[in-house]
């Protein structure tokens, strides 16, 4: 009798587990995070949950459907990217701008790139970072209770204190699905429970970090702080990132020794996102990051084939030549990367061509609106022609840390001067920089002030662009401003923004530095 044998091609290994089969895992383990969420923040935040879903689907469907692939969205990898992305919103996010995210999921990360298994970074998260680069406004204004308020790893960076109980069980703000921290450990006992994942990435990952926050709470004098290692723990997304996004199957190395070193990459970069970042938060971009790594992790971390070492080329252990580069493959792929950087340059630079003036008439309206806010009475406006370079001069030797962009003369109806308005960039904020316009009369009044640019932590630094805030300084003549935490009680004193003393005293030296200015402007001292 004749034998037949079908090869196949390696790995040998079957498992009965299908790909619909482990999403469908994912989605129930994603289930109490997601339902808490729609408990804790309302219709809006299933409203988001669905957006996304739908939207990832249709844009699965119509992605393969162009590229003429097969279709593959009963395969619910999709479903499990919209979910996430939706976990990853904040609730306030608009629909429109969910849809967005959604389409920059399935199309740029995913589907340009061969579909499910050859994405080179997790797709909800590269959306979700996609839309903080550019909406970081909306996508980090929190609402809880009712009231706009920051996260508690905002209020913990700026010197405030949080209470880990509430962040434990998710009575907090903070983005749909990471609030609740027992909930998503309910999830990631499922997906244990069902051999989805193994622990070796989530505990390294979090066991990196939790060293690396002890280690800076000793070095900064808070000694072997539990409560704020904890903090930490509980805060952001470093619960739902390290149980359910950074055990991708895809995006994360295979080898044993590989899972081991991604998660320490990712302990450190998420510390070093964390305290050292302009954001209180950095689970996503350490993720992505990592997810950039993994080719090179896998082959750092490859292990030996019966103790020859693995070899980088098929066939060449068999013919003992030594391990070595294919050096047609990285000469092909250096010249495309190459020629990809160029395309890529001229587009970037002929968008910036075509969009830079439109831009810089946007940026002059902005202007001119702010200085007839911080100048009602006025009826026109000169541009004054004055020195930058002497103007940094003066403030920097009178200790500000600012500048004066634009300096407009505020005239009246039958042209007198009666006032100034200046444009003044201060980098002593939180988010490290703002823009302000302000107004002063002749007299030394300081009419108002008007922020062109400002991004600080949503309830906190924000704050400084309320009218309750901005409204202190109007009307007022003085010589200089400055905060106070105890109640202002004269004309010269600003009530500091709870929470918010840096972005206080940046706006506070601000206006100084311009009233400053003035007054050597006029031939003061």
């Amino acid at each position: 009798m004749e034998n037949v044998f079908k090869i196949s091609s390696s790995p040998h290994v079957r498992d009965k587990k299908t790909t619909t089969g482990i999403m469908l895992d994912v989605i129930i383990a994603l289930l109490p995070a997601a339902i808490f969420g729609i408990v804790n923040f309302g219709f809006d935040a299933l409203i988001l949950m669905l957006t996304c879903i739908v939207s990832c689907v249709f844009f699965e469907w119509a992605a393969q459907t162009v590229l003429k692939r097969k279709t593959t969205i009963h395969d619910l990898s999709a479903v499990v990217t919209g979910l996430l992305l939706a976990l990853n919103l904040s609730p306030e996010v608009p629909v429109w701008m969910a849809i967005l995210g959604s389409a920059f999921a399935i199309i740029i990360v995913k589907q340009l790139f061969g579909g499910l298994g050859y994405n080179f970074m997790n797709p909800a998260l590269g959306a979700r970072c996609f839309l903080l680069i550019s909406f970081a406004g909306q996508m980090t204004s929190f609402t809880y209770d009712g009231i706009t308020t920051a996260t508690p790893l905002a209020i913990l960076k700026s010197g405030g204190t949080v209470n880990v109980s509430d962040m434990f069980f998710g009575n907090i703000a903070g983005t749909i699905g990471e609030t609740s921290v027992i909930c998503i450990l309910a999830g990631a006992v499922y997906l244990v429970a069902r051999k989805i994942i193994k622990l070796t990435i989530p505990l390294t990952y979090i066991g990196t970090f939790a060293v690396c926050i002890m280690i800076y709470a000793l070095s900064a004098g808070r000694g072997f702080d539990l409560s704020y290692l904890a903090a930490h723990l509980c805060g952001g997304g470093l619960m739902l990132g390290a149980f359910f996004m950074a055990t991708d199957y895809v995006t994360s190395p295979i080898t044993p020794n590989g899972k081991i070193v991604f998660g320490v990459i990712l302990g450190i970069l998420t510390f070093l996102f964390r305290i050292y970042g302009g954001s209180a938060e950095g689970v996503s971009y350490a993720i992505i990051f990592s997810n950039l790594l993994v080719p090179l992790i896998e082959r750092c971390t490859q292990p030996k084939a019966f103790g020859k070492g693995a070899e980088l080329m098929a066939g060449e252990e068999n013919s003992g030549k030594k391990s070595r580069m294919n050096v047609k493959s990285i000469v092909i792929a250096t010249i495309a990367i190459f020629v990809i950087t160029i395309i890529a340059g001229f587009a970037l630079a002929y968008v910036h061509k075509i969009t830079k003036q439109p831009i810089a008439d946007a940026n002059q309206k902005a202007k001119e609106a702010a200085y007839k806010e911080v100048y009602a009475d006025a009826d026109s406006f000169t541009v004054l022609d004055f020195d930058e370079a002497e103007a940094a001069e003066y403030l920097s030797g009178q200790g500000y840390k600012c500048d004066i962009e634009e300096i407009v003369i505020a005239k009246d109806k039958t042209g007198n001067a009666i006032g100034y308005v200046l444009v003044v960039n201060s980098h002593e904020c939180y988010d490290g920089y703002m823009q302000l316009a302000m107004g002063v009369t002749n007299e030394g009044v300081t009419n108002g002030i008007s922020f062109l640019s400002l991004s600080e932590t949503a309830g906190l630094g924000m704050e400084a662009d309320t009218d309750s805030f901005k409204s202190q300084f109007a009307g007022k003549k003085v010589e200089t401003f400055e905060y106070t935490k105890q109640g202002a009680s004269a004309d010269n004193e600003i009530d500091a923004l709870s929470g918010a003393t840096i972005t206080t005293d940046g706006v506070v030296n601000a206006v100084n530095a311009g009233l400053s200015y003035v007054n050597y402007l006029k031939g003061g001292n």
